[in-house]
């Protein structure tokens, strides 16, 4: 057989870095890693081929030499893998979807011959059978969650390697939490299921050696400290030992806020490679979090928790957002005031959404709140529930938090606020001519032709003389701001034309 396996295009959003990515010449930010782990699964004998259209077009002719197209998605690429799918049926071929957003909208897709959905681990196996046979069935859904320890390496010769900014690579699945609004746990469930420690090193020695890749690594966990005691025993002492004597390859992932609680486990990531944690921390009001369950949030000064992060040499990503039924009208200032004041600089905002399968879906629901499909992308100014604080009130004060947040004075101020308290761990990464070309178009971008120029120059010359060993992160953080800049003005241009 031969097997077209297609990821749709994302749409231009602050997650995409589409506009600071180029500054290195690279398309996106990492492979589709469940499409790779797939093929990884299918028979050795069939002929494969991935297209990911993030970084090169699906052509005709791509669609035409398939027997088969296999389509991964998440929600926000529905509008793209629509697309692929009409492609497909008008040229006759047998479609196969699964992933995140056929997991959730499985009935929107009657187009589609064979639904594998949830774990691949656990659905795939049936459908190849079947499919052997002669007799694959429309719909595969999962009765079980997949054991990990049966996960393959992903398939990275079918990937060009050269066209991305990081590499992926899953320890576990699952989180022992319950937030509202989040669709984790509908997908995976709460009891975090894991790899091994010898699979972990298995898949880094073939990015290392085999690839030769020596750029950015993310743990792509929905919470990599979901099972502390293995972290703490198993993982981050194969990954210390795993680290010696290479240079590159810095460790990236996600966890909650109660990561700072844990000096020993902070320590212990430092040590391992890890230099950026993204932690949701949604809202610095307890009524809030209380409304949301983000328990874990509760009662602790999230700000010195930020601090105690950012002086371990993790930078903090931060997840917001605005709409809970309990924010008061001064809720946007005060996000705006708390992430000014933390230097969290990658500070992520959204309007609330209720994915499909959430908490948050089924008792809005039922209170007959509920409005148009959800995007997918919390940060493109939509929604589809109907917040107590009314619809264009929640709006406008998501477009103040955005050019408060985002303008070049309010962006760069917080970039000196966060090289203030941030400790640089020290790993060793080559600089190679990309960075060096990116630097030049740095001066030209933003010190040049940029209206931040004025911001751009400060910030340089006051890291220069105050941090130099911060130079690159400071010059890093100010391609960032491009990015969302652009981003934010395409959402402001949008979000004005959706409003009645």
């Amino acid at each position: 057989m031969n097997v077209l396996l297609v990821y749709p295009e994302f749409p231009d959003t602050f997650w995409s870095f589409k506009h600071a990515l180029r500054f290195i010449g690279r398309k996106a930010s990492s492979p589709p890693l469940g499409l790779l782990t797939v093929a990884s699964m299918l028979p050795a004998d069939w002929s494969k081929r991935l297209v990911d259209m993030n970084v090169e077009q699906l052509t005709d002719e791509d669609i035409a030499r398939a027997d088969i197209v296999m389509i991964s998605a998440m929600v926000v690429q529905r509008s793209s893998a629509k697309e692929v799918i009409n492609r497909s049926k008008r040229a006759g071929k047998r479609i196969v979807a699964g992933g995140p957003l056929f997991s959730a909208e499985w009935f929107r897709f009657s187009e589609v011959d064979h639904l594998v959905l949830g774990e691949g681990e656990v659905t795939l196996p049936q459908f190849l059978e079947d499919f052997e046979k002669g007799n694959p069935a429309p719909l595969y859904q999962a009765s079980s969650y997949a054991d990990l320890s049966a996960t393959p390496i992903p398939a990275w010769e079918l990937a060009k390697i050269s066209a991305y900014e990081s590499l992926s690579i899953q320890y576990s699945r699952g989180c022992p939490y319950n937030c509202e609004f989040c669709n984790v746990t509908a997908l995976f469930g709460h009891r975090p299921r894991t790899k091994s420690a010898e699979q972990i090193v298995a898949e880094l020695n073939t990015m290392y050696y085999d690839l030769g890749w020596r750029r950015n690594i993310f743990f792509v966990d929905d919470n990599f400290i979901g099972n502390r005691r293995q972290i703490k025993d198993e993982i981050l002492p194969a990954l210390i030992t795993w680290r010696k004597g290479k240079i590159g390859c810095p460790f990236i992932t996600e966890a909650s806020i109660n990561l700072a609680d844990d000096p020993e486990l902070i320590s212990m990531m430092r040590e391992a490679g890890f230099v950026s944690v993204f932690v949701g921390i949604e809202t610095p009001l307890e009524e809030s979090l209380r409304e949301c369950h983000k328990s874990h949030n509760l009662h602790r000064d999230l700000l010195s928790s930020v601090r105690r992060l950012q002086q371990a040499g993790l930078q903090v990503m931060g997840g917001f957002i605005v709409g809970f039924d309990n924010d008061p009208p001064t809720v946007f200032e005060r996000q705006v005031e708390f992430i000014q004041r933390s230097g969290i600089v990658t500070a992520m905002v959204g309007m609330l959404q209720a994915p499909y399968g959430t908490p948050l879906y089924e008792r809005l629901a039922a209170e007959g709140r509920l409005q148009a499909e959800i995007s997918g992308d919390n940060t493109d100014g939509t929604t589809n529930i109907l917040p107590k604080m009314g619809l264009n009130q929640l709006r406008e004060g998501y477009q103040f938090i955005l050019r408060e947040l985002y303008n070049p004075r309010g962006f760069y101020r917080r970039i000196m606020t966060f090289l203030d308290h941030y400790v640089p761990p020290r790993i060793g990464v080559p600089i190679k001519g990309e960075e060096i070309k990116a630097f030049v178009k740095a001066i030209w971008e933003l010190g040049i032709k940029g209206d931040e120029r004025r911001e751009f120059w400060l910030l340089l010359f006051r890291t220069l003389l105050k941090y130099p060993q911060k130079f690159v992160h400071a010059i890093t953080l100010a391609i960032y701001g491009f990015h969302f800049r652009k981003v934010m003005q395409t959402n402001e241009i949008s979000s004005t034309l959706r409003i009645p």
